[in-house]
């Protein structure tokens, strides 16, 4: 699968959206074990003062400490498996309180490697689709990981008119309606969206992979997936059961 990097902060095991550094106290004659979810592909100092070294019998763990005492603050960056950068603030402390830091998996950065890796699959759903004057949508994949669906998209514009993207929305909606009642409608929030979910450029294709929290439909509800197009009539929407969420295919755990 494609890395991509995203950046993470953690502040003692606390993760934000914002990449902003944990503070990390280190000494001269104790040494300071940071155990990542993944392996380490890099590491970055900002200066020499600090001393790191990988374990090379357990490729998620990275050895620091103090190469001189009371030397000035610096930072200290890892670069994960998963695409995740884990950035430090680095101060020297004579007593540190802390000597092993078990740092958390970035679940934004995991989801936007999978939502990338997905991207080049081969098709392995058939029958859901929409087209509407050349232009053509269909759910080509459908996958599952720590409870995050991913669903791939695959857009092709067989008109000499470039196709603007202006609303791409995923909701459960009730199939039929009362006359006496209101159409109930739960709009799915996008964790995140791979590929060009923008534009079609004319007699052209784009595979699109969008990631939701998993779920299942209720009796009597469907999935909608709505395209609509900027400026334009060109509308599509797919609808989904529970049959097709659940052919989602189990991805691996990434190495």
């Amino acid at each position: 699968m494609k890395q991509i990097v995203c950046v993470i902060c953690s502040c003692w095991l606390f993760v934000s959206a914002m990449a902003q550094p944990t503070s990390l106290c280190v000494t001269t004659d104790k040494t300071t074990s940071l155990v990542f979810p993944f392996s380490i592909l890099h590491v970055d100092r900002g200066t020499k003062d600090i001393l790191v070294q990988p374990v090379e019998q357990a490729e998620n763990i990275l050895l620091v400490k103090a190469g001189l005492k009371d030397f000035p603050e610096t930072n200290l960056s890892v670069f994960t498996s998963d695409g995740s950068v884990y950035t430090f603030k680095v101060c020297y402390d004579a007593a540190p309180t802390l000597w092993t830091y078990y740092l958390p998996i970035n679940k934004k950065a995991t989801i936007a490697t999978y939502a990338n890796g997905i991207l080049d699959n081969r098709r392995t759903v058939w029958g859901v689709r929409d087209n509407s004057w050349n232009i053509d949508a269909a759910v080509i994949g459908a996958y599952i990981k720590n409870d995050i669906t991913y669903w791939q998209l695959r857009i092709i514009n067989n008109s000499p008119v470039d196709y603007d993207i202006e609303v791409l929305r995923f909701y459960i909606r009730d199939k039929k309606k009362s006359k006496r009642t209101a159409v109930q409608e739960n709009e799915l929030k996008t964790l995140y969206l791979s590929g060009n979910h923008t534009q079609i450029k004319a007699f052209s294709r784009n595979t699109i992979v969008v990631a939701l929290d998993k779920f299942t439909i209720p009796d009597k509800k469907f999935m909608g997936i709505q395209i609509m197009e900027k400026n334009g009539g060109r509308h599509l929407m797919m609808k989904l059961n529970n049959k097709d969420i659940l052919k989602a295919i189990p991805l691996p755990d990434l190495n």
